[in-house]
């Protein structure tokens, strides 16, 4: 039941090209990007990689990992909750139409600059407006062919590192055949076993979120 779930929201959720939001702040360490409630969906997953151009030629890509989605209250959303009786188009119309975007964060964990994929932070920013969008199948199986950017996200302070890259390594799975599948997550548990050789519990921790 667990993987069948797993499977059906990575293989609808991460399956190509997918508006996400536009960037609402930015650093070279992640950015946040917003989007209308209404369009929350299986793009918006936790764990999920997109990307974000770094200029109007589109040559240069932050790649990232959505860590968090946050959604805001407003003025409306606080009357309505404590109203009695609310119509259901009122609050349709709220989700429709609601003065704070929903925010979805983002850590950066490399960049791609004319179809080269480095896992290392992106050399800038990205614009504010400038669209995410999920990565392909492709991108997600060239980046993850390698593991380097392991250790970017098993040491951010602001991110639940260890669920994050345990979610971030199930997606990339799902984009492989079963036996690839497979070959992939022995080859991380073994990067994971030589990273966190110090710290047992925390590896015991991450190998059991992976497992198959």
């Amino acid at each position: 039941m667990r993987d069948s779930m797993m499977a059906t929201t990575y293989a609808n959720g991460v399956n190509g090209r997918g508006a996400v939001g536009r960037v609402l702040r930015a650093s070279t360490t992640g950015f946040d990007c917003g989007t209308r409630g209404s369009r929350i969906d299986e793009a918006h997953t936790f764990g999920s990689f997109v990307k974000v151009a770094l200029d109007d030629a589109h040559t240069a890509w932050a790649i990232g990992l959505i860590y968090a989605i946050r959604i805001d209250d407003d003025p409306l959303a606080r009357e309505l909750v404590m109203a009695a009786g609310v119509d259901n188009s009122a609050l349709l119309d709220q989700r429709e139409n609601r003065m704070v975007p929903v925010e979805i964060c983002v850590i950066n964990i490399g960049c791609m600059v004319n179809g080269t994929i480095y896992h290392s932070l992106p050399p800038r920013p990205p614009m504010s407006l400038t669209e995410v969008e999920l990565c392909t199948d492709d991108e997600i199986l060239r980046f993850t062919d390698k593991l380097d950017f392991f250790r970017l996200v098993l040491s951010a302070r602001e991110v639940p590192s260890d669920e994050l890259l345990a979610a971030a390594l199930q997606h990339a799975s799902w984009k492989r055949d079963m036996d690839g599948r497979n070959r992939f997550l022995v080859k991380c548990g073994r990067q994971l076993a030589g990273m966190l050789s110090h710290d047992l519990a925390r590896l015991a921790h991450v190998l059991e979120l992976i497992r198959p």
